[in-house]
């Protein structure tokens, strides 16, 4: 029986223990598993290949992004580096968002200059620029919507088939969203990817990542290839991916609905010189957001007015707002985009981007929204004051 995204997120491997008939799926910390005589394992055999609480959050995640199987893998990072290991080789061409996170851009950009692949960062907005990065025959094609940090957004749709139509592959990095509000393989994708450490955690206390894939072929070749590299999540991460995804639901519910409070606070501010978040009517890519997402999600970001002692100011007033790189826990966060997330991307390739050097980008957690708007406020009140 198929049930709801809700339904499946908590009841993936429960009751299943048949010998001491726990409700919750033990964590498995055995590296090793014997095996039942000479050349006869058992299911598992070594953790880094499989592990039992491995195989619940990975067949959760298959479930609620609607594919084949996943691969759970130790960072969002090693889930990047393990499709374009598993499908790119020297001379193969991915074509990349120019505007993606900036450690996404750090990886492609270093694997094309020592030679593993290349890679062509384009507007994927651009038609002219996208088309003539197509006719180029690439191998894979990746699309982060909505897009970090400035939440563009991009048709999975129609890029997805425009790709497929010059016989590459496409990957959509959905870690802004999460399988809650966007089903990237629905809408033609053949992978997802997600920094797992966000959203789908939920609580800003493991570092992992995953690769859901929509074919049977490709999932069991990512899985060769993430035991054979050593990239799979361990025991314990798993235990915490998993009870982490337990509450995705409501958390992404609530965090959306915080995050438009605090847009309509934002919305009439002096200070705030632009806004960006995609329920905004004239939000790049508004339109597509409401055809392709089931909400608007909780990240925003928005152009601070004001020179950097204002700006330094503005951050060290906040209280509840912590300083801090990720995105998707239940505290709120802020970080300043070019000396953070994208400090690994050149001035140039920033400015190329539309990311400026008084960008700010919040990730809305799940504190009473008064109280993060009157933090805000009085933060805007400290920045002003001299």
């Amino acid at each position: 029986m198929a049930y709801k995204p809700s339904t499946t997120a908590i009841h993936n491997g429960l009751n299943d223990d048949a010998q001491f008939g726990c409700v919750v799926p033990p964590i498995y910390l055995s590296s090793t598993y014997n095996f039942t005589d000479f050349n006869e394992p058992r299911e598992h055999d070594y953790s880094r290949r499989g592990n039992p609480g491995r195989d619940i959050v990975q067949k959760t995640l298959a479930q609620l992004e609607g594919g084949h199987s996943a691969v759970m893998t130790n960072s969002g990072m090693s889930a990047l580096h393990l499709l374009c290991t598993v499908f790119l080789q020297p001379g193969d061409l991915l074509v990349a968002p120019h505007d993606c996170y900036g450690g996404s851009y750090r990886l492609f950009n270093s694997q094309h200059q020592r030679g593993a692949y290349q890679v062509q960062f384009v507007d994927q907005n651009n038609e002219a620029e996208l088309q003539a990065a197509l006719e180029k025959k690439p191998k894979l094609v990746l699309i982060e919507t909505p897009s970090n940090p400035l939440l563009r957004i991009y048709d999975i749709e129609k890029i997805a088939q425009q790709a497929h139509d010059t016989g590459a592959l496409v990957a959509v990095d959905n870690t802004f969203l999460s399988p809650i509000l966007q089903q990237p393989l629905a809408l033609g994708a053949d992978f997802v990817i997600h920094s797992c450490t966000k959203y789908l955690n939920g609580h800003s206390d493991i570092i992992a990542g995953a690769i859901i894939a929509k074919d049977e072929k490709w999932a069991e070749e990512l899985a060769w290839w993430a035991n054979n590299i050593g990239v799979t999540g361990g025991a314990f991460d798993s235990y915490l991916l998993l009870r982490g995804i337990r509450t995705l639901s409501p958390r992404i519910k609530q965090q959306q609905s915080n995050a438009q409070e605090l847009v309509n606070y934002l919305k009439a501010q002096s200070q705030v010189k632009k806004l960006y978040y995609p329920g905004l009517l004239d939000h790049t890519g508004h339109d597509i957001a409401v055809k392709q997402q089931k909400g608007f999600g909780a990240m925003l970001s928005f152009e601070f007015s004001g020179d950097e002692s204002q700006l330094r100011r503005f951050l060290r007033a906040l209280t509840l707002f912590t300083l801090a790189e990720s995105l998707g826990g239940v505290e709120t966060l802020i970080s300043h985009t070019a000396t953070m997330t994208h400090a690994g991307m050149s001035a140039e390739a920033r400015a190329e981007a539309g990311i400026t050097d008084s960008l700010l980008r919040i990730s809305v957690g799940l504190e009473d929204p008064s109280d993060l708007i009157a933090d805000l406020e009085n933060a805007f009140k400290v920045a002003a004051q001299y």
